[in-house]
């Protein structure tokens, strides 16, 4: 029997022991590695390709909803999250029919999911959960957990590599289909995700949506000038002009009123 290659990922290094604990002795699987956090999680997952993740969701700067997104809802192995969440939030992973831990593990919740991965990943079906999968980062992205920190740095694909883009290099985002497109200096970075989600997940003292499908660095903002109906042509200090929508006249007013 072929064994399943499974993969931990945790910011705290206990959290990691007691899934390894839990997994050793078990027949039929291999622990090939360990992660502390998401950008090796995603590097891992790519390059090691396991059969099982194990996905901790709180994680600083790319947390497990980041590495999904980062990885690709169709390139993501078996997933069972690992999460602090209260019962109520666990239930958009019991409607979804994605499998968790919760956080102190419990030994018979714990076996419960891997042997329902184990089924999972014997019948392969893979489109099931990719869409179970996309449909839960959606329903995330309108409601962020409360702990979340802010993104500091966004991982970038491109040309077979990975790379990071720290967020206040980032000038301005706008929405492009399924993806958002990063724009810093003369380069720009397509990423896959919502605009939604990623505004959730930046500084709002930093990063401003003006638009159904723009965000701007304030910090790169140079100039305001009013238009009609609440709305403003926005300079930025390389030049480039973008345009508010009215539906988002009350935040410029604020950060107007608020110069000080």
């Amino acid at each position: 029997m072929k064994k399943i290659r499974a993969l931990i990922v945790d910011d705290e290094p206990i959290a990691r022991k007691g899934i390894r604990r839990e997994l050793e002795g078990k027949p039929g699987i291999a622990i090939i590695a360990e992660c502390a956090n998401g950008y090796d999680a995603v590097m891992a997952i790519q390059k090691q390709q396991p059969d099982l993740v194990f996905l901790d969701l709180q994680m600083p700067e790319l947390d497990g909803f980041g590495v999904v997104e980062a990885v690709g809802v169709k390139q993501m192995p078996t997933v069972i999250f690992v999460t602090a969440y209260d019962e109520f939030a666990l239930r958009a992973f019991e409607i979804h029919a994605l499998d968790y831990i919760l956080k102190p593990f419990n030994s018979e919740r714990f076996q419960q999911a891997l042997e329902h991965a184990r089924r999972r990943i014997e019948q392969a079906n893979f489109d099931g959960v990719s869409q179970k999968l996309k449909s839960l980062i959606e329903d995330a992205g309108r409601q962020p957990p409360a702990s979340q920190s802010y993104l500091e740095r966004i991982v970038v694909k491109s040309g077979g590599k990975i790379f990071f883009i720290n967020t206040e290099a980032i000038d301005w985002i706008e929405a492009a289909d399924n993806y958002v497109r990063l724009h810093v200096g003369n380069a720009s970075h397509l990423v896959q995700g919502t605009m939604n989600r990623l505004e959730s997940k930046l500084n709002p003292e930093v990063f401003l949506r003006i638009h159904r499908s723009t965000i701007v660095n304030l910090r790169r903002v140079k100039e305001l000038q009013p238009l009609f109906h609440g709305e403003y042509v926005i300079t930025l200090a390389s030049g480039k002009t973008l345009t508010s929508s009215r539906s988002y006249r009350d935040k410029l007013q604020r950060l107007v009123a608020n110069a000080f």
